[in-house]
């Protein structure tokens, strides 16, 4: 499922514009991406939490190459599944 269909999966739901479902999302994204830049982590009860995980810099190897290459310090985005959001998928 991609944005739009989101959007109109979520719309015929609620019955709300898809406009404003819309707005709703991007907004929700923005307040997700600021909360991780913060170092905050968001949960949301039963769905899952959302957080910001650092990978240490590294040593590599550029592929084409065989070069070794040095990879920096990262922030990744994580996510772990609920226990309600688990069990449906189980029940799938």
């Amino acid at each position: 499922m991609n944005k739009s269909e989101l959007i109109a999966a979520l719309s015929e739901e609620t019955n709300f514009s898809k406009k404003d479902i819309a707005k709703v999302l991007s907004s929700f994204t923005r307040i997700v991406e600021r909360t991780l830049k913060k170092g905050g982590k968001v949960s949301l009860t039963g769905f899952g939490t959302y957080w910001l995980s650092r990978r240490p810099a590294r040593a590599g190897i550029n592929p084409s190459t065989k070069q070794r290459i040095h990879l920096p310090a990262i922030s990744v985005p994580r996510f772990k599944p609920g226990k309600h959001l688990k069990e449906q998928l189980r029940s799938a």
